[in-house]
């Protein structure tokens, strides 16, 4: 396989600047009007023309708690998550960008558990995600072709191939009914690259534990309240980058 230079080194930077980007936030660093400001011998983004990027500071408790809490949608009662069991690193907030991507992209670090949905003036929200197990794990540049409230989940038929017990939902029976056991969640972002369905999906998650690790069978999943914020800040053909 030819190796891309210039990709290779644009992601060793993000790699790079997703470190600065967190460390920024905790020192409260903005950027100045029309320049780059350096942080540990590192640039920032430039900031919006009109005034200083605004960085949300950390939600506080009682903003987790409603964030988190119990939410009603589609008829189905999403349960108040346990946040304080949560790395607090993957509470859904806004950051510095730190991937240079168009506002509008959605940028997945696979290697720090992170989304990114990058906005205007150098900012990004950040969520915690957890992704594909070694060997399952897609990566590459598409689009949200399509979007989805509550999903039925159809695993493909090569999943049902190793787990026979999945059978009953498999595509040709029509898949699993949407609801709070759904693998999908309460919506589910789907990725197409060159044209065609790449079978991963942006989605949400019953499983709080497993933000942050690598569980899923190739799908990047978010906890149910935060794929919701999501899914209505992102229109369909958003672009995507899925880094290893």
């Amino acid at each position: 396989m030819n190796v891309d230079l210039e990709n290779t080194t644009s992601r060793r930077s993000f790699i790079t600047l997703s470190a600065i980007a967190a460390a920024s936030v905790l020192a409260g660093c903005v950027s100045t009007a029309g320049k780059r400001r350096m942080v540990g011998g590192q640039s920032t983004p430039p900031q919006d023309p009109i005034g200083s990027v605004h960085i949300a500071p950390a939600p506080t408790d009682a903003e987790l708690a409603v964030m988190y809490g119990p939410t009603e949608d589609g008829g189905f009662l999403i349960p108040a998550l346990p946040y304080k069991q949560i790395d607090p690193r993957y509470y859904r907030q806004q950051v510095l960008d730190p991937t240079g991507e168009a506002p509008g992209t959605i940028v997945v670090d696979t290697s720090s558990r992170f989304l990114y949905l990058v906005q205007p003036g150098g900012t990004a929200m950040r969520y915690g995600v957890g992704i594909g197990r070694d060997g399952f794990a897609w990566q590459g540049k598409g689009i949200i072709q399509w979007r989805q409230k509550w999903p039925r989940w159809k695993p493909p038929n090569e999943m049902v191939a190793r787990q026979p017990e999945l059978a009953k939902y498999s595509i040709e029976n029509g898949g699993m009914e949407p609801g709070l056991k759904n693998p999908l969640g309460a919506r589910a972002l789907y990725i197409f690259s060159g044209g065609q369905d790449t079978l991963y999906r942006l989605h949400g998650n019953p499983e709080w534990r497993s933000i942050g690790k690598a569980v899923s069978s190739g799908c990047v999943r978010l906890l149910n309240q935060d794929i919701i914020d999501l899914y209505e800040r992102v229109p369909i053909k958003a672009p995507i980058v899925v880094m290893q």
